[in-house]
């Protein structure tokens, strides 16, 4: 395994604590202050350094005009080539490449980089504006069509800065996101110019810039974007063609929303962005506005994967309990925002619930979205396949590979939290850093085989004996799937857990779903967790209709799924009784190291000899489902029959 150590060369986020009061202030711990060494997770960073960020740059340099587009602009002529929000390819790309760079450092890459952001720089108007589509086709069109993504542009261009920035000490690409961020809150900011983003995005990004610069205008920006939203306001062929406000989030006011609707992404980018000045403003409305849109959420539109937006057609939310399996859509890009949109809901509220959906997204649903080999990827991510469906090396729309790249490179910004004064353990990955809390150093490191195993040790070793607090998160998957009532465990089965300190049982309470562990802390003092794992057979509510009948297994924080490359006929032969006894066993040299889940049931299937129905008894093998579809085409599903209700013969 390769390990690494990450230096920090600046953080994303500044001392600003995110709070919505002085009681709850929490913010993340930087990827760049915390080093990654975990037998799960420190081979997806590397296969995403060294393959994923190739064939983004790939892509995007030699077999598409994405890099030619801004070269085009510098040198004054030349034809657009794509889509008009290719831009934002290219700068999410960098964002991805900069965490990959802090935790691989790779010179070649870095200067080839470096020679991007020189040709981006060059593309840049004299007034600030930045946007390749636009300027070759003609300046006098620029912000006058709302869909047409220029906002959307900015905003990865300004996370594309802060990242860079924070990783090389470099701050051309920042220079260059500031300078158009300027522009546009000098050309729009002023009385009687309405403006609604058709694709949100620049909102967090600008909270994102206020947070690095502790500049207040660019808090006052984002804020002015979410305000517009639901007035009228909007002009593009969202609003004049397909009349669906609520497809961009602009039907009501933000304030006063209270149902998920529209496309996916848009609507977690523009969460994520209002969760994050709800917590700068303490805007009693934005926080109304995020608990009951996140309710709906989990209660309504949530797969059991962690995915969200069941429709192709819209690339978002259908109708409530409206979640169809084969046909589920469920954009990588999509679990990358509810990433997002969690964690600012934990940094908000302090709630482990938040960090619960965010866990169940990023180990299912988010990653599932990348290929063994990181260089393939899903743009939609379906429960159920019939074997036709399969990754691909890149998209026309080719905003996932870049996005998913960048999420899981920067990984480390979610394992932990702190306050002034106490620390906030989120996710059991082998890791180590030095917190600063209430002036003095603290050494924290975990070891563990999560999410294999449930055993994870937390070494806590301040510079200074001290008293304060470490939160433990108990993951809500030890009593049930999701904090909803959508899904729960057949038989209201839990798993239990033990905590020591030191080897002693710890006599503490859970606090919004975290253990809070207060004591005084000295060196080498040691959390030791044992959270029991066993095959949990989950059942949705009766309002999802399509599950009726069918149970998921579940194993930890990890979802299942049947292949037939494992078991011949599984997609529409076998069904899982109530007696069934499941065994779990890890397979290092399956899928790069797993844990299975075999049992023994049956199958319905047709005897080509005699033509006739047979039911045999097989030996079944389940794999994580985020690992389907890396062994060549084959049918899937992750809800299967308890019991034989029809038999399918074509």
């Amino acid at each position: 395994m390769r390990s690494f150590l990450i230096c920090s060369a600046g953080l994303l986020f500044s001392a600003s604590l995110w709070a919505q009061s002085p009681s709850q202030k929490i913010y993340p711990i930087n990827f760049s202050k915390v080093a990654i060494e975990d037998n799960f997770w420190s081979p997806q960073l590397e296969k995403v350094a060294n393959a994923t960020i190739d064939a983004c740059v790939t892509y995007t340099e030699d077999k598409t005009g994405r890099i030619r587009n801004f070269e085009k602009v510098a040198q004054g002529s030349g034809k657009h080539e794509g889509i008009y929000y290719d831009d934002s390819d290219v700068y999410k790309a960098i964002e991805a490449i900069a965490y990959s760079l802090k935790n691989f450092p790779d010179k070649e890459l870095e200067a080839n980089t470096d020679v991007w952001i020189d040709k981006i720089a060059a593309a840049q108007q004299a007034d600030g504006y930045l946007n390749t589509y636009y300027t070759l086709n003609g300046l006098q069109d620029r912000w006058k069509d709302m869909e047409r993504h220029e906002d959307y542009c900015a905003g990865h261009l300004i996370e594309a800065g802060i990242a860079y920035y924070n990783t090389t000490g470099k701050d051309k690409l920042l220079k260059v996101a500031t300078k158009f961020a300027d522009h546009i809150d000098n050309y729009f900011r002023v009385p009687n110019k309405p403006w609604v983003s058709g694709h949100e995005g620049i909102e967090l990004a600008l909270m994102k810039l206020y947070h690095q610069t502790n500049e207040k205008r660019y808090l006052q920006l984002a804020d002015w974007f979410v305000d517009q939203r639901g007035k009228g306001h909007g002009v593009g062929k969202i609003w004049d063609e397909w009349k669906d406000p609520e497809y961009a989030q602009d039907a009501i006011p933000v304030r006063d929303q209270r149902k998920i609707t529209g496309h996916a992404v848009r609507a977690m980018y523009l969460y994520t962005g209002v969760a994050d000045i709800a917590s700068e403003t303490k805007d009693e409305g934005y926080v109304k506005t995020m608990d009951a849109i996140w309710d709906d959420v989990v209660n309504k539109h949530y797969y059991i994967t962690g995915g969200i937006g069941a429709q192709g057609t819209n690339e978002g939310f259908g109708k409530p309990y409206d979640l169809p399996n084969e046909s589920a859509y469920c954009e990588t890009c999509a679990s990358v925002g509810m990433v997002f949109w969690n964690q600012r809901m934990n940094m908000l509220s302090a709630q482990a619930k938040y960090i619960d959906v965010l866990e169940r997204t990023l180990y299912n649903a988010a990653i599932d979205g990348i290929s063994l080999t990181g260089n393939r990827f899903f743009y939609g991510n379906p429960l159920a396949s019939d074997g036709n469906y399969e990754r691909s090396e890149w998209f026309g729309t080719a905003c996932c590979p870049s996005n998913i790249a960048r999420l899981v490179s920067s990984l480390g910004s979610y394992i932990y939290s702190r306050s002034a004064t106490d620390l906030y353990v989120n996710l059991f990955v082998g890791s180590e850093t030095t917190v600063d809390l209430n002036k003095n150093e603290v050494f924290v490191k975990q070891t563990g085989n999560y999410p294999w195993n449930g055993q994870v040790s937390i070494e806590v070793s301040p510079k200074k004996a001290k008293e304060f607090a470490v939160f433990v998160r108990i993951p809500g998957w030890l009593k049930e799937p999701v904090p909803s009532s959508l899904y729960h465990y057949k038989n209201n089965k839990t798993n239990n857990y033990t905590v020591t300190v030191n080897g002693k049982p710890v006599n503490a309470a859970v606090e919004d779903g975290y253990l809070k562990i207060n004591r005084k802390w000295k060196k080498g003092d040691k959390i030791d967790m044992n959270m029991n794992m066993e095959v949990q057979r989950i059942v949705s509510s009766d309002e999802l209709k399509q599950n009726q009948n069918r149970i998921a297994l579940q194993y930890g924080p990890i979802v299942y799924a049947v292949e037939d490359v494992d078991n011949p006929n599984a997609r529409n032969g076998l069904f899982i009784p109530e007696n069934t006894q499941f065994q779990v066993s890890y397979k290092p040299d399956l899928l790069g190291g797993a844990n299975v889940i075999q049992f023994k049931a049956p199958i319905v299937a047709i005897d080509q000899a005699s033509n006739q129905v047979l039911q045999q008894e097989r030996e079944i093998t389940a794999i994580p489902y985020f690992l389907w579809n890396n062994r060549g085409k084959s049918a899937m599903q992750v809800w299967i029959p308890e019991k034989l209700t029809s038999v399918r013969i074509d």
